[in-house]
């Protein structure tokens, strides 16, 4: 018994028409009629009774069309999930993603899939950079979402997608505490602290590449707090202003925060290229690389709005 077989008989004992149900099947009378003639010698019993003027079911007809309708039900219930799943429409996308932007980009994300693939369901799960990236690289995870400065191992792609400005920590009692926005450069002189590079190495050398591009060389001491947020730098002495982001402003009640006019964090996406990536997976990918950036992020160059650091695409949506 074939599936096209019972399709044929449902579509003629619904219809009670052959040639409307030729039409609802979108082939010819004859094709069908052959089909439901087959059927009935594999039953060995007719199923419809056939005049000129109409075509009726039989006791063994009517007992097969409840579970023939069934079938056929489930089988295109089911292709139509493997269609879906195939195209990326459903799945689950298994995400590691750094502390230091989880408050932030975790819900944006997720809310980015709940409007454009409602099908498509997140497991995220928070990870240090070196054990995203070994997480990736053995398949524990589909996706990463890490700092833009984490080295790509071989085997694993990686795109810096989008960008947030730095935060500067100051205390409530600093000559610049009362400004709206920071020059990194009215700074160049004071004692930065900086986080230690054996608890986030990524996060402090992204500290360091933005006072390089900020062009000052500040002196600087190292954290001994182990809050990557910083949270209480303020008691320590010697230190003058820190930097932080967004999703990590948890500071102490005396410090306030001003953000910085050029000061960049940047964040990447990683992926296997040596595994075969799950169609959801690749959909979560083309949908994360399109989609606007958090309100006052900026998109970066893997990003496909990114028309070049000139133009880098920030969105201020309210």
């Amino acid at each position: 018994m074939e599936f096209r077989q019972l399709e044929a008989f449902v579509a003629v004992a619904t219809e009670l028409h052959f040639g409307r149900a030729a039409e609802r099947l979108r082939m010819s009378q004859p094709t069908l009629s052959e089909l439901v003639r087959r059927l009935e010698r594999e039953m060995g019993t007719p199923l419809l009774t056939r005049t000129t003027r109409r075509v009726a079911l039989t006791s063994a007809g009517t007992e097969l069309l409840s579970r023939a309708q069934a079938i056929v039900s489930d089988v295109s219930e089911a292709t139509a999930a493997v269609r879906r799943a195939a195209n990326g429409e459903v799945g689950t996308v298994r995400l590691g993603i750094v502390p230091n932007v989880e408050p932030v980009l975790a819900p944006h994300v997720a809310e980015a899939l709940r409007r454009h693939a409602p099908d498509i369901s997140l497991d995220i799960q928070r990870m240090w950079p070196l054990d995203l990236q070994q997480a990736v690289v053995d398949g524990v995870v589909d996706v990463g979402l890490t700092c833009g400065l984490a080295v790509d191992p071989p085997g694993v792609v990686g795109e810096v997608f989008c960008g947030e400005r730095a935060l500067v920590g100051l205390r409530s009692t600093h000559r610049l505490a009362d400004r709206e926005n920071i020059d990194l450069t009215d700074l160049a002189g004071e004692t930065f602290g900086i986080p230690s590079a054996s608890l986030f190495p990524e996060w402090a050398l992204g500290q360091r590449r933005v006072l390089e591009t900020a062009g000052i060389f500040p002196p600087t001491v190292e954290l001994e707090t182990t809050d990557v947020g910083a949270t209480g730098w303020t008691r320590q002495s010697g230190v003058e202003w820190v930097m932080t982001g967004a999703a990590l402003s948890g500071l102490d009640e005396d410090a306030t925060l001003i953000p910085s006019t050029t000061g960049l964090f940047a964040y990447k996406l990683q992926w296997s290229s040596a595994r075969t990536q799950t169609a959801a997976a690749a959909r979560f990918v083309q949908l994360i690389l399109t989609v606007d950036v958090p309100q006052g992020w900026v998109t970066q160059s893997g990003h496909l709005r990114f028309e070049g650091a000139s133009s880098a695409e920030v969105n201020e949506e309210p």
